[in-house]
């Protein structure tokens, strides 16, 4: 993806006078600030960043592949990660004969996918949460996708924390500068911007995961939003997937009714703010 232009950012007030006239200013004396610069297209993470991400990774990776090794054999020529519906039908009737005959090894190395997709943003997990509801049914399924997605996301809230400040400002500066004003705007009642945000698609969850630590979102806030704002998508999701037969594309699960669904629920989420703020104005 080509870089946008070039942005310094400091934690001196001298070089954002531009920014402050917007008021689209990132809070440069944040905790967790950190110079960065990414100019001309070149990548910004240093030397020690990339080894650092790339251990995490390895360590992670080897520990899901433990997880494998210790799981009863397998045809493993019959097991491919899905990329359309048809793939994940014939896999759910692969697996669903695995799950039976081995139900508590097959819960952990689903988990152990899931949750390793999901801090390192691979594509993939709308399969996997069709798969919780094909499988397992809506409760278990809803569960086992709000736990395990939450679980990814507190992961790739702790490793954005560590080395994704300078990518996040380098992908998407502008956003991350709306974002961070957003963030200001609501802070007397994040939690409820937090959850509008989560319920709603109107920004995507990688990058709620990964901007929420660099615009100061406390942990706790991220959590708990995270937990209670991804219930009704995954319900939808869970719910579709034990009629696979019926479903054609992923595209089928989020119709104008069903968005329209979400939006209502994050409206009742985010309504405390706006009442606050228009008590304010009055």
């Amino acid at each position: 993806m080509a870089a946008q232009r070039g942005l310094v950012v400091d934690t001196r007030y001298d070089v954002v006078d531009e920014l402050e006239k917007k008021d689209l200013i990132l809070d440069l004396e944040s905790p967790t600030g950190k110079r960065f610069k990414a100019e001309g297209g070149k990548f910004p993470l240093s030397k020690w960043e990339v080894v650092i991400g790339l251990g995490v990774f390895l360590i992670c990776l080897m520990g899901l592949l433990s997880v494998y090794m210790t799981m009863p054999a397998a045809e493993f020529g019959k097991i491919k990660f899905p990329r359309t519906i048809s793939d994940l039908r014939l896999l759910k009737d692969y697996l669903s004969t695995y799950a039976t005959a081995y139900p508590a090894k097959f819960i952990v190395g689903y988990c152990s996918t899931y949750i390793f997709m999901q801090t390192f943003m691979i594509p993939g997990t709308i399969f996997m949460s069709l798969l919780a509801g094909s499988l397992f049914g809506v409760l278990k399924g809803l569960f086992l996708v709000v736990f395990n997605s939450t679980a990814g996301a507190s992961s790739c809230f702790f490793l954005s924390k560590l080395i994704g400040r300078p990518i996040v400002s380098w992908l998407w500066p502008e956003k991350l500068r709306v974002f961070q004003a957003e963030i200001a705007k609501h802070r007397d009642k994040l939690l409820n911007y937090m959850l509008f945000l989560r319920v709603t698609p109107t920004l995507p969850n990688l990058f709620i995961n990964l901007a929420s630590p660099i615009v100061d979102i406390p942990f706790h806030i991220f959590f708990f939003a995270t937990v209670i704002g991804l219930i009704p998508a995954a319900y939808i999701t869970v719910r579709a997937g034990l009629a696979l037969g019926d479903l054609k594309s992923v595209k089928d699960l989020y119709d104008l009714k069903t968005l329209s669904v979400l939006f209502l629920i994050g409206l009742v989420a985010i309504l405390p703010t706006l009442l606050k703020r228009k008590r304010v104005y009055e």
